[in-house]
């Protein structure tokens, strides 16, 4: 992170932050990009509120990703794998249909950090996020390598309350105004 781009005299907020992996190969115990979200959500002051694996099935997906949105206590969902061109790539297509607002920048930022990292293979990544009522959702690519580059990257960034000159989390108060009643998010300080 860099240091002009950090204001210590805010406090920091930690969130409640899902990992979902999407796998057709993998079980929870060997799911490595998964446990590495979680280790580095935590590492940096967030708790890992919940932890699943689902296989490649659109149905699947999206009950796992709705019962998360509709949990008050689930602020951030990541998810990881199921985002490439494959037949049992899914996970755009179960997630996106969520989004109440997509966040196009999420893509086009992943995208730049990763090429410097690996070139135009990331093309092979359709890397996607966006809001779902209140709760912001990000679609990681399945490798261990494309989540840390996401968390390093961006994503510890943007859900952190001391980042400027803007951040997600100072958003969230706000994000139930387009709901019915205008739900506010109260985010635990």
């Amino acid at each position: 992170m860099f240091k002009e781009n950090f204001d210590e005299s805010k406090k920091f907020i930690p969130l409640n932050i899902a990992v979902l992996a999407i796998s057709d190969t993998r079980s929870l115990k060997d799911d490595k990009s998964g446990a590495l979200l979680r280790d580095m959500l935590e590492k940096d002051g967030h708790k890992c509120a919940a932890r699943k694996i689902v296989r490649d099935d659109i149905t699947a997906i999206r009950a796992v990703v709705q019962n998360w949105v509709a949990d008050d206590d689930i602020d951030v969902i990541i998810t990881t794998g199921g985002t490439g061109f494959s037949g049992f790539d899914v996970t755009p297509e179960a997630v996106e249909p969520l989004f109440d607002k997509k966040m196009d920048g999420f893509s086009i930022l992943f995208h730049n950090y990763s090429a410097a990292k690996i070139g135009t293979s990331t093309l092979l990544s359709r890397a996607t996020a966006g809001l779902a009522a209140t709760t912001f959702i990000f679609c990681l690519p399945g490798s261990k390598g494309a989540c840390r580059d996401a968390w390093e990257g961006i994503l510890n960034q943007q859900l952190n309350f001391q980042h400027r000159p803007c951040n997600f989390v100072e958003l969230m108060p706000r994000l139930g105004e387009h709901l019915e009643g205008g739900k506010v998010k109260k985010l635990k300080k």
